[in-house]
C-alpha cells in the first residue's frame, strides 16, 4: 500500500544546527564524511601461468593507499576503509604488502583515519566490505578471515560457493572481542530485472543479518562506480539499472529496504565510491568523496565512528547535495521523548508523534564546480504489516520549496501524525531533480544532473 500526501502550510518547531542529533550524546560529535569500499595497489592482477597464480601489482587499480588517502583527504573526506579484492592466496598480500601499505598511508596522511579491511568475496555470495574493527590485532583478524572464509582465496574455483561457509564467517566475527562491520557492496549489480534477483537475494540478506546483527548491519545503497559512461554503477543488465544511483533494493518505496526495516530489522544504506581508477586517467570511477559521501555522526575518532556505522548514524548522499541532516521523533505530548537516526522510539498506541527533518545544503561548490539546489524533500513512513497484510504499509509526504522553511544553508520540515498502527520507521530522502520517485538511469546520463540524499531511518514502537 502507498499513497503520496498533498501538503499543507506547516509549523516547524526549530532547533540549532546540530542539537538536535547531540542531545543526549556526547558534544565532541558531528557530521563525519567517508567511503568504506577504496581500491588500492594491492587489488592485484594474477599471473595465472603460474601455480600458484602470482600476483600482479596494480593490476586492478593503480593507486598507492597514500595516494587514495590524499584524494579522500582533498575531497573533503574525514574516513575511509581500504578494501581490496582478494585472489587465490591473496591473504599473504594482504599480511606481506597490504598492511604496511596501510601504515604507511597512516604515517603520511595522519589527518585522515583510515581503516583496514577489504573487499570480502561472500561465499554463496558476491561481495561486502568488510571493515576491521582499529586494535592491535587488525591486521592477523583480517589475514584470518581471509584465509579461512573468503571465497576466492583457496586455489580450486568454486570451492567455497556453500552459502553455509558464510553463516560460519559471521559466526567467527560476531565472536571476536572487537567485531567487524559488514555492509553488502551492490547488491543488485546481478539482477536480472526488477525484483529478479542474482547472486544477491533478499532471503540471504536476512540469513547473513539474522547471522550476526551487529557485524552484517547494511548495504551500499548508492554503489560506486557512478563515473561509469555506458552503465552507471556498472548495472550493466538493461532491465535491471540502479534508480537515481541508488540500487533497486533501497530506491524503490516498499521495496526491500522497506520490508526490512518494516520487520524490525536494523539494516543501513551507505554510498562509496568504489574507487579503482578515475574518470580523468581513462578510468570509470570517481575519487573517494568527489561523488558520493555516506556521513557518520561521530566523534573524531576510529572507534566512534565504527559505532556510528553500526548504530546506524548515517546518511548516504551523492553530489555534495546536502552536508548535514537531523531527523528526529517526537512525542506530541512530550517535546523531551526523541529519538533520532539508528534509534527506537517507543510511544503507547494510539499516540501521534511529530516528525522533524533539517538539512544543510553545502555553502561550498562540489567537485564538479557547482552548488545544487534541491527541488523537494520527502518523509517516508513505512509501518509494520499486521498479520493480514502482505508488505509494509508506505506513506510519502513531499515538501518543495514553498512548504519548507529556510533558514540560511538549512531546510526545515516537520510533520505531525499518528503513530503506526503496529509500530514501523520514518525515513527521508532529497534531490535535485523534479522527479517524484527516481527514475531507472539511462545509458550514458551525467550523474552530476541527478543527484540524492538518503537518511537512514529512526524506529517506532508500540508499548504494550
Amino acid at each position: 500500500m502507498f499513497r503520496l500526501l498533498l501538503l499543507l502550510p506547516i509549523v516547524v518547531l526549530l532547533t540549532l544546527p546540530g542539537t538536535t542529533c547531540a542531545a543526549g550524546r556526547d558534544d565532541a560529535r558531528r557530521w563525519l564524511a567517508g567511503d568504506h569500499h577504496v581500491h588500492s595497489e594491492w587489488s592485484v592482477g594474477w599471473d595465472k601461468g603460474t601455480s600458484p597464480p602470482t600476483p600482479i601489482r596494480g593490476g586492478d587499480s593503480p593507486y598507492t593507499r597514500s595516494h587514495n588517502a590524499r584524494q579522500a583527504l582533498a575531497n573533503g573526506l574525514s574516513w575511509i576503509v581500504h578494501t581490496d579484492h582478494g585472489g587465490p592466496g591473496h591473504s599473504l598480500v594482504t599480511r606481506d604488502h597490504a598492511w604496511p601499505a596501510l601504515l604507511q598511508a597512516r604515517r603520511e596522511v595522519p589527518d585522515l583515519i583510515q581503516f583496514n579491511g577489504m573487499e570480502f568475496d561472500v561465499p554463496g555470495g558476491e561481495h561486502a566490505s568488510l571493515i576491521i574493527a582499529p586494535g592491535p590485532h587488525e591486521r592477523d583478524e583480517l589475514v584470518t578471515i581471509e584465509r579461512e572464509y573468503n571465497r576466492r582465496e583457496p586455489l580450486e574455483p568454486d570451492s567455497r560457493e556453500d552459502g553455509q561457509l558464510m553463516l560460519a564467517a559471521l559466526a567467527h566475527m560476531r565472536a571476536l572481542p572487537a567485531p567487524p562491520v559488514v555492509f553488502i557492496n551492490h547488491p543488485s549489480r546481478t539482477a536480472t530485472g526488477v525484483n529478479r534477483w542474482g547472486e544477491v537475494d533478499p532471503a540471504e540478506l536476512r540469513a547473513w543479518h539474522g547471522a550476526a546483527p551487529r557485524v552484517l548491519v547494511g548495504m551500499e545503497g548508492a554503489p560506486g562506480h557512478q563515473a561509469a559512461a555506458d552503465h552507471r554503477g556498472l548495472y550493466r543488465h538493461v532491465d535491471a539499472p540502479t534508480f537515481g544511483g541508488f540500487d533497486q533494493m533501497t530506491a524503490r518505496v516498499g521495496g526491500v529496504w522497506d520490508t526490512m526495516l518494516a520487520e524490525g530489522r536494523r539494516f543501513w544504506i551507505t554510498a562509496t565510491s568504489d574507487s579503482h581508477m578515475n574518470l580523468r586517467q581513462g578510468g570509470r570511477d570517481f575519487d573517494p568523496g568527489q561523488y558520493s559521501k555516506t556521513y557518520v555522526w561521530a566523534r573524531h575518532e576510529a572507534e566512534d565512528i565504527l559505532d556510528g556505522m553500526r548504530e546506524g548514524r548515517m546518511f548516504a548522499v551523492t553530489g555534495d547535495l546536502i552536508d548535514a541532516l537531523e531527523l528526529t521523533i517526537r512525542a506530541t505530548d512530550d517535546a523531551e521523548k526523541a529519538v533520532t537516526m539508528g534509534g527506537t522510539l517507543v510511544l503507547p498506541a494510539k499516540a501521534r508523534m511529530r516528525v522533524e527533518l533539517r538539512v544543510r545544503q553545502s555553502a561550498q561548490p562540489n567537485a564538479n564546480g557547482e552548488r545544487p539546489v534541491l527541488d523537494h524533500i520527502d518523509l517516508i513512513v513505512g509501518q509494520t504489516p499486521g498479520d493480514d497484510q502482505g508488505g509494509p504499509q508506505m506513506e510519502v509526504k513531499r515538501f518543495g520549496p514553498d512548504e519548507w522553511k529556510s533558514e540560511g544553508q538549512w531546510r526545515v520540515v516537520s510533520w505531525e501524525l499518528a503513530i503506526p498502527q503496529h509500530g514501523g520507521f520514518v525515513r527521508a530522502r532529497g534531490t535535485n531533480t523534479s522527479e517524484t520517485e527516481p527514475l531507472a538511469d539511462a545509458r550514458g546520463e551525467d550523474p552530476w544532473r541527478d543527484l540524492w540524499f538518503y537518511s537512514n531511518p529512526v524506529f517506532i514502537e508500540v508499548a504494550h
